[in-house]
């Protein structure tokens, strides 16, 4: 197989599974069936993707898409930092794939079929921001994306789905075409390009003024990264069926957003110009204050879906903070929070997802002792709980450590406290669920014995929020491999972190 080929692949497997599962829909196993095998057959093609990607930095496939309006171009480019988006996303779509034919059958979704084309066709989307090889490409993937994930928003079709779907689309597309697009043209102008490079695209010398300004037009206009006050997009969004809040906005979606976010600052400003300007100084502070205020929101909420919502807004403003530090280290803690919290935060709300499937509880002041019903659920909850906190021998402690050391670096060290506040209110809000379940009294010990006796019957709903939970524990042991597959997005001069 050549690069280019499996370019193509990574665009093309889930876009033929979106015009094959409307012709299935009369028959949910072959539906169901072509799902699974477009997500296992796009994983193999990842997998060989992120081989080829690592064996030298000279390995960076391209593949040329078309030219339009004279010097415009899609094109795609797997760098590192793709490449490992990519291989989160293909991977988790996987698992949430047996996921969700578990929900979707348990709960008797209606539009079953139009859920799964949908959702194909947002990983399309997704693979194609991931191979971006310039800003053009990426806002054209990242549009699709918005417009893909809508239908799934809406799902249910009732007066709440409406209105989360229209505040959904409302704010995405108003950043991404007032903010985000203007970005991309002045970048165009001021650079005469949009392609991604090492180092930035800007001259040297170029003005701090400017840098500043598209700085922050990048930052809002990248509302996918849920930075606030922009974020009231992704608690509206918590209406959708779970499997779309547990794939697309605790992975695809806000991943998407945070991963333009990062791509911005390393391949067109640059880590050095990026650290130079004083809005990257402001946007620090922003996502310190995003990662405290969505925390505290988060505590107050007695639903579990909104008060993970809420969680991932904070745990979003660690990757756009370790952007902004501009320090190596920051890099590299911002690139390692988008794969550990994916694995921590896709573990939480499919747990959600299963105790609403097996015991339709979704307030957390109701899971009193069902943990001893629901012990594998409720023990994933909590593994998953110690990654997004930053407890060892979790995945999600090395983010933790490589923002604290960027912070110290750029000499930013008061944003530590912000880390330190937020992991304590991670604390607070997540652990004590698992200790309702485990620890206190069912309030009903006959309902809890009838959610015992039909276990059996939503096994798939209960094996993946397991198997992430496994993910996340063995991401501990997986950093060093993971940190030097991603030291080339870094500047030559700090290759040796």
């Amino acid at each position: 197989m050549t690069p280019e080929f499996a370019l193509i692949a990574l665009l093309a497997i889930p876009a033929i599974a979106a015009l094959l599962i409307p012709l299935a829909r009369k028959t949910p196993n072959i539906r169901e069936g072509i799902t699974f095998v477009a997500a296992v057959a796009l994983l193999a093609n990842v997998i060989w993707l992120v081989r080829y990607v690592g064996q030298s930095p000279e390995h960076r496939p391209e593949l040329f898409l078309i030219q339009f309006a004279g010097s415009f171009e899609l094109k795609l480019v797997l760098e590192p930092l793709g490449a490992v988006f990519a291989g989160i996303a293909s991977s988790l779509w996987l698992v949430n794939t047996v996921f969700t034919i578990g929900y979707m059958r348990d709960n008797k979704e209606k539009n079953q079929t139009r859920f799964f084309t949908c959702v194909a066709i947002a990983i399309s989307a997704v693979m194609g921001i991931a191979s971006a090889g310039n800003l053009i490409t990426l806002f054209v993937f990242y549009e699709i994306l918005t417009l893909s994930t809508f239908p799934l928003v809406t799902h249910k079709g009732d007066a709440a789905a409406k209105k989360g779907g229209r505040i959904y689309l409302l704010i995405l597309m108003a950043t991404s075409l007032g903010l985000l697009l203007p970005a991309i043209i002045g970048t165009h102008v001021l650079a005469g390009t949009t392609d991604f490079q090492v180092g930035g695209l800007f001259p040297e010398g170029f003005s701090l003024t400017a840098a500043s300004i598209l700085l922050l037009l990048f930052a809002f206009g990248i509302g996918k990264a849920a930075l606030m006050p922009i974020h009231p997009w992704l608690p509206n969004a918590m209406v959708a069926p779970t499997p779309v809040s547990a794939l697309l906005h605790a992975v695809a979606v806000v991943k998407a957003g945070v991963f333009t976010m990062l791509k911005v600052v390393v391949y067109v400003f640059g880590i050095e110009l990026a650290g130079q300007t004083s809005a990257s100084t402001l946007l620090c502070w922003i996502a310190a204050i995003t990662i405290v205020l969505a925390s505290v929101i988060a505590l107050r909420k007695d639903n579990l879906k909104a008060r993970l919502a809420y969680s991932t807004i904070s745990q979003l403003a660690y990757i756009t903070l370790g952007a902004m530090l501009a320090a190596p280290a920051a890099i590299l803690g911002a690139s390692l929070q988008i794969v550990m919290h994916a694995w921590g935060k896709i573990t939480l709300f499919m747990c959600a997802g299963a105790i609403y499937t097996v015991a339709h509880r979704t307030n957390i002041s109701s899971f009193n002792g069902l943990g001893r019903t629901m012990p594998f659920v409720f023990g994933a909850f909590l593994v998953g709980s110690l990654s997004i906190i930053g407890l060892p021998p979790m995945g999600g402690s090395w983010p933790k450590y490589y923002l604290m050391v960027g912070a110290l670096e750029s000499g930013q060290q008061a944003l530590i406290a912000a880390l330190v506040i937020s992991s304590i209110l991670n604390v607070a809000y997540l652990v004590p669920i698992a200790i309702r379940g485990f620890m206190l009294p069912p309030d009903d010990p006959k309902a809890d014995a009838k959610i015992a006796k039909k276990l059996k019957a939503h096994r798939f709903v209960r094996f993946a929020p397991v198997f992430t939970a496994a993910g996340a524990f063995a991401l501990f042991f997986a950093i060093t491999p993971l940190v030097e597959y991603l030291k080339p997005i870094l500047p030559n001069s700090v290759g040796g972190l």
